[in-house]
């Protein structure tokens, strides 16, 4: 189900990493920028490991292009005329060298450019190298970086730096570099000073685990590294801390820890687990100054902690899914079994918690409300009415906050989808679902809709195949969440709000999608969606070699349940604004005659040309597109749609209507 370095290996090579790291901060002087002080800083012997965001928010992790014949990486800060007057020559290397794999990547290291600023810098000065954005100065502190259009060749095999020095040497360097000739040394760099105050600085020798560091650990870490938590280890005293040191700075570096995948440079949430920049350099830079405990008593050795059964407290209802045995090894179909539900009255849901009976075997679980229990067995999601909670990999409780929630009528049953990835070893599962009910009614409805694209095709080999869809608002909003879910070939993800006049507006970015960390992003301020507007999802896969969780990149890649297989899926929840708990409305049928728009219009114009006729439902419409082209333009606009759907099969135009709250999860 995953694809988790083994925590031995990677502690090894942290080690490692350290023990070549602690030349890159032992300044030795210091060289002022302004009133900013820039410690001197040597060329490190080798580079750590690390991901970015570029300015147009797509991560880039070095260890990822280990397969390329070198990596280089020019160092970058607005407003540098020595860079600026280089820009041609830069992007002719890019150009030359790139067409030999080598792989081209400017970091801007400053604390005062903002993205923005960098965009707007980089389409004046026309650098066609993507700007990764070094906010915290991390990677440009452990490079030795002192000035902008410094060029760094980097060594895939080694991960040494061959050559350090102006752009106008780099040329040379790469052609004895890639012809396994001795790199000759290149001039200095002569732009803009770039200032690291926090490089060398005598503070960072002062930094304890007692006073600094366990106080941020117990904020974010703690909960899930402890006894029965989630995480791999625990993180429960200085030694188990010292110990994991090095493995705690290369997650930090990879941004792999906390789990919380949400670029800092987009939109506030509620939820957010990311760590303050502050707190990031600080168990950083306590790492790399060798990771002091400090006097006094360990405040996390201080009591026993253990993760609680229930993190919300006792549920008002338990709801047991059926035992499964799921097998060591194979695929899995979807198990649909179902469970009577018990409640004698009708009540309003604030929360639910799922409980993983085997966290590594359960990869999704979704659920639905019944009129009445299946003679057949099979819990079909085409007769769920409402969700009662549901779960996915790293996924967290579900909490409804304010005036809104979600109903669970009295009896009937309570239907499950269960997605079981085998690992090894054969388990029996044992899911539970906590309930947790308001004690009166709340205001308003919370809804759910899918931006959805079962066309998609990814090609053998793709390393950064895209694909879009959106969904069409009807009816004034407000978007509460949203949860985006792919597989393991996913790259990032964003989603963006476009309005009637036109304005997009982007609510959601990550940079780099991890499949085992899915989970709900919960907007700090709800976002008011226009009728008329449209939720656009933009999914980026990689289908390449490089990507170390692809499990074969040799082949064509289409939509699918299984793992293996590949989804576009973003689901939003919200509540109408002319909709009351008092006086509710029939949210599917809003949404239905723009759902099969929406799942293929991949131009955004709001029509379908034949080329966006893509997969099976592609081929159902293509056979009616010349008869329901009324208007013969080439392309069905939603009227002409609506006549087509109307000429499908009834599966087929029954599956066309588009997801709901219910559409199976992959």
């Amino acid at each position: 189900m995953t694809n988790r370095l083994g925590l031995a290996a990677l502690l090894l090579a942290s080690t490692a990493v350290i023990a070549g790291c602690a030349t890159d901060n032992s300044a030795t002087s210091a060289q002022a920028a302004g009133s900013a002080v820039n410690a001197a800083a040597t060329t490190p012997a080798t580079v750590d490991n690390f991901m970015l965001a570029d300015a147009n928010l797509e991560a880039t992790e070095l260890y990822r292009f280990a397969d390329a014949p070198a990596f280089v990486i020019v160092t970058q800060a607005n407003g540098d005329e020595t860079l600026r007057a280089e820009a041609k020559a830069l992007n002719d290397l890019a150009r030359t060298y790139g067409a030999k794999g080598v792989e081209f990547r400017m970091l801007n290291s400053t604390q005062k450019d903002t993205r923005e600023a960098i965009l707007a810098e980089a389409d004046k000065a026309g650098y066609a190298v993507p700007i990764l954005l070094d906010n915290n100065q991390l990677i440009g502190e452990g490079l030795g970086v002192t000035r902008s259009a410094e060029v760094y060749v980097v060594d895939p095999k080694t991960w040494t730096v061959a050559y350090r020095g102006g752009i106008a040497g780099a040329g040379a360097a790469l052609d004895a570099f890639l012809a396994g000739r001795p790199v000759p040394a290149g001039a200095a760099s002569t732009g803009a000073m770039i200032a690291f105050p926090e490089r060398g600085a005598a503070a960072n020798a002062k930094l304890t685990y007692v006073k600094d560091v366990a106080p941020i650990l117990e904020k974010n870490c703690v909960a899930c590294h402890q006894e029965g938590g989630i995480g791999p280890m625990q993180l429960t005293s200085y030694e188990m801390v010292k110990g994991f040191s090095p493995m705690i700075r290369e997650v930090i570096r990879t941004d792999r820890m906390p789990p919380y995948n949400a670029d800092p440079h987009v939109g506030k949430f509620s939820d957010t687990k990311n760590l303050t920049p502050a707190e990031i350099k600080t168990l950083v830079h306590w790492v790399e100054a060798g990771g002091a405990r400090g006097e006094g008593a360990d405040p996390l050795a201080a009591k026993k902690r253990v993760a609680a059964e229930w993190p919300l407290g006792k549920p008002d209802l338990i709801l047991d899914v059926p035992a499964y045995k799921v097998p060591a090894s194979g695929v899995v179909d979807y198990q649909r079994p179902f469970t009577l539900n018990p409640q004698t009255e009708g009540r309003w849901i604030r929360a639910t918690t799922v409980k993983p009976g085997d966290r590594q075997a359960v990869h999704h679980v979704l659920t639905g409300w019944m009129k009445e229990a299946p003679a057949n067995g099979v819990a079909s999601e085409t007769r769920w009415r409402g969700s009662v909670g549901g779960y996915a990999v790293g996924a967290e409780s579900n909490v409804f906050g304010g005036d809104v929630g979600t109903f669970l009528p009295a009896g009937g049953a309570v239907g499950f989808q269960m997605h079981y990835t085998p690992y090894g070893k054969e388990t029996v599962d044992k899911t539970q679902i906590g309930v947790y009910f308001r004690d009166d009614m709340p205001k308003y409805i919370m809804r759910n809709v899918v931006v959805i694209d079962p066309t998609i095709e990814i090609a053998p080999n793709a390393p950064r195949h895209k694909e879009v869809a959106y969904v069409e608002f009807p009816n004034d909003a407000l978007l509460y969440s949203a949860f985006p879910h792919a597989h393991y070939r996913a790259y990032s993800s964003d989603l963006w709000l476009q309005t009637p006049d036109g304005k997009k507006t982007l609510l959601l970015s990550l940079p780099r999608y991890d499949f085992n960390w899915q989970r709900s992003y919960t907007f700090a301020e709800p976002i008011k969606v226009p009728a008329g507007s449209k939720l656009i999802a933009n999914y980026v896969y990689d289908n390449s070699k490089r990507n170390p969780a692809n499990p074969d990149p040799s082949i064509k890649v289409t939509w699918g349940e299984q793992s293996h297989e590949e989804m576009l899926f973003t689901s939003v929840a919200f509540r109408w604004l002319d909709e009351t708990a008092a006086k509710q409305v029939d949210s599917d049928a809003r949404f239905a005659p723009t759902r099969m728009l929406g799942m293929m219009d991949d131009n955004l114009d709001g029509k379908l040309q034949k080329a966006e006729l893509k997969g099976q439902m592609g081929q159902m419409l293509g056979r009616y597109f010349a008869m329901v082209d009324k208007n013969k333009d080439g392309a069905l606009d939603k009227a002409e749609l609506a006549a087509a759907q109307a000429l499908l099969p009834q599966r087929r135009r029954n599956a066309s209507d588009g997801p709901n709250e219910n559409t199976p999860l992959g």
